[in-house]
């Protein structure tokens, strides 16, 4: 199985300049877990006792969260169960581009079929924070481009970098939230993520959890339960690194917007972000090109790593390498997407 996104990172890590990683990896010190304390207690012990922790975290019931070995597991899984649900009717996935590719092929996977529309649709997807934009909506902007979805999902993954709570604790029809312990706790090796369901859908989906899913491996789980554990050292230590990176960046680049996640789509002088990504692997940056996310117009960077800003540097030097300039140094670039449209007109 191939994930071209993952594929382009991984062949490419010996960069010199890395801007291509979104998550914490490395950052963090991995939680202080011995065999002997995951021996003490069985994977169903370790794992009910993280559910309850992560309800606590999330303000939520703790009936309505489901462990899955990540959040595009837990976003493949309720897209299937959705699409389980949807016979008979029009499956439209409603999907806001530029966008994390995993959600698009998911959603196709399961029978939906992604289009940027205000139509009703079945279920309207989205990463918030936005990936790979690193935008935040207000509610009222959420509001108006759900309306018309019958189900909502919202991969909250970066969630924790703008220090939000999460969507989930309104408890709203319809409404599914996943996230993950890989990117704000840097826990790759843990490989633990959750999916939060509504209300009302919460019998439905754990006969479909307790059928196709295992449990999450004891080390794991009493992994992700240390993580909460010590989650504000966690955040005082990633808040304060992201903060400066994201000052880094908007002071090299002046029209970039407030961002509440650590990536963000830079727009490549002459519009081709691809050509952009091959020019920048000459002189060994690593930026993913953003065609992988639907906008080939540019390319994501990633503020996650203690060189961000000598990396950002020569990032910028290549970048602007013979290419004209904007009128002016701080002239904003045109952003494709970056907001949801207004509202369609109500329908009957």
């Amino acid at each position: 199985m191939h994930f071209p996104l993952s594929d382009w990172i991984d062949a490419h890590a010996d960069c010199r300049y890395n801007l291509a990683k979104s998550g914490m990896g490395g950052v963090v010190p991995g939680p202080e877990v011995t065999p002997a304390q995951v021996g003490r207690k069985s994977a169903d012990a370790w794992n009910e006792e993280l559910r309850t922790a992560l309800a606590d975290y999330l303000r939520v019931d703790r009936s309505r969260i489901f462990m899955t070995h990540g959040a595009t597991e837990a976003n493949a899984w309720v897209l299937f169960y959705l699409a389980s649900r949807s016979r008979g009717s029009r499956r439209l996935c409603r999907i806001h581009l530029p966008e994390y590719p995993p959600l698009v092929t998911a959603a196709e996977l399961a029978g939906f079929r992604p289009v940027e529309t205000d139509d009703p649709a079945s279920v309207a997807l989205l990463s918030l924070p936005r990936n790979p934009e690193g935008l935040g909506w207000t509610s009222t902007e959420l509001a108006r481009w759900t309306d018309g979805a019958r189900s909502v999902l919202l991969d909250e993954t970066f969630r924790e970098f703008a220090g939000r709570p999460s969507h989930a604790e309104a408890g709203s029809p319809g409404l599914w939230t996943t996230g993950t312990f890989t990117k704000f706790f840097g826990a790759d090796s843990a490989r633990v993520g959750y999916a939060v369901a509504p209300p009302e859908e919460v019998a439905g989906f754990d006969r479909l959890h307790s059928t196709v899913l295992d449990d999450i491996p004891a080390f794991s789980a009493a992994s992700a339960l240390a993580l909460l554990e010590g989650r504000e050292e966690i955040a005082r230590r990633v808040r304060a690194l992201f903060n400066r990176n994201r000052t880094a960046l908007r002071r090299a680049l002046p029209a970039v917007p407030s961002i509440d996640a650590p990536v963000y789509l830079d727009r490549a002088p002459d519009g081709d972000g691809d050509a952009l990504a091959e020019r920048c692997l000459r002189a060994s940056v690593l930026v993913c090109p953003g065609s992988f996310f639907g906008d080939p117009t540019g390319v994501r960077i990633c503020l996650t790593r203690p060189s961000f800003r000598r990396d950002l540097a020569r990032y910028i030097e290549v970048r602007d390498a013979g290419v004209p300039a904007p009128a002016s140094a701080t002239e904003a670039v045109p952003t494709r997407g970056a907001r949801p449209p207004r509202a369609a007109p109500a329908r009957a």
